[in-house]
């Protein structure tokens, strides 16, 4: 039996407010947090995951206030990103409201923490977040919001993500990243075949047609929506009976 395909909304966050760039650069404001996630799930998505995409950077935890605010307005599952860098970080975030977290910088600089989530809370509450930019045919890791390089390429830090005990990639192409052009399916695939955990595939959806590509092609298990939901350029249900009609299944709105 196939699994359902998921859609999954993502809300990037800085300053209480939703934000969203191109290629992580130009931040442009998209509105209330809890009120667009409120939005979300009245249209049908799957999931959401909200991320504090300063709070690493800033050297903060994430704002607890913005995840009960979104928690306490959605009926689906939540993910929180951004800032948790210990064990008592993730705990302060699922006692906000959150079904999962997700890791990333804090991640790389020690594995560990990935475990450590996964021994408190099961492996299904721990998402590691990848970064990846190309560089020629391999996929190098950013952390810090993309800011920072590091020696770490995609592929091989997924499976060791998937060994540490992480229950899902959320795996982000910065060289598609908010351009509306389309997944990058080659990075999705390459980590996807690699990994036997789910692979949600984000940065570059515009349309329909690039969600069926990347579930179809890239083989992702769940793909991440901003930018298509934030300026209403398409509906969750557009979305779905259009993933549904190329014979991929996905869940009811």
């Amino acid at each position: 039996m196939t699994l359902a395909k998921r859609i999954i909304a993502c809300l990037d966050v800085r300053d209480g407010r939703v934000v969203k760039g191109v290629n992580f650069e130009n931040l442009r404001d998209a509105g209330d947090p809890a009120e667009l996630a409120a939005r979300y799930d009245a249209e049908g998505v799957d999931e959401l995951v909200v991320l504090d995409v300063t709070a690493t950077v800033d050297g903060r935890r994430t704002m607890a206030a913005t995840v009960q605010a979104a928690a306490a307005r959605v009926f689906i599952p939540l993910a929180v990103g951004g800032g948790i860098t210990t064990l008592d970080d993730a705990a302060r975030v699922i006692d906000a409201g959150a079904d999962k977290v997700a890791v990333n910088s804090a991640a790389l600089r020690r594995p560990a923490l990935i475990g450590e989530i996964a021994a408190r809370f099961g492996s299904q509450a721990v998402i590691v977040a990848i970064d990846a930019i190309r560089t020629g045919r391999t996929f190098a890791v950013r952390s810090h919001s993309g800011r920072v390089p590091t020696v770490r390429e995609a592929v091989a830090w997924a499976q060791e993500a998937e060994r540490c005990g992480a229950g899902e990639i959320l795996l982000t192409s910065m060289d598609a990243d908010g351009t509306q052009r389309g997944f990058d399916c080659a990075l999705t695939a390459a980590v996807s075949d690699a990994v036997g955990i789910p692979v949600i595939a984000s940065g570059g959806a515009g349309a329909p047609a690039h969600f069926a590509e990347v579930f179809s092609v890239g083989h992702a298990d769940a793909a991440l929506a901003a930018s298509i939901l934030h300026d209403r350029a398409c509906g969750v249900a557009v979305i779905k009976q259009h993933v549904r009609e190329c014979g991929i299944p996905v869940r009811e709105v």
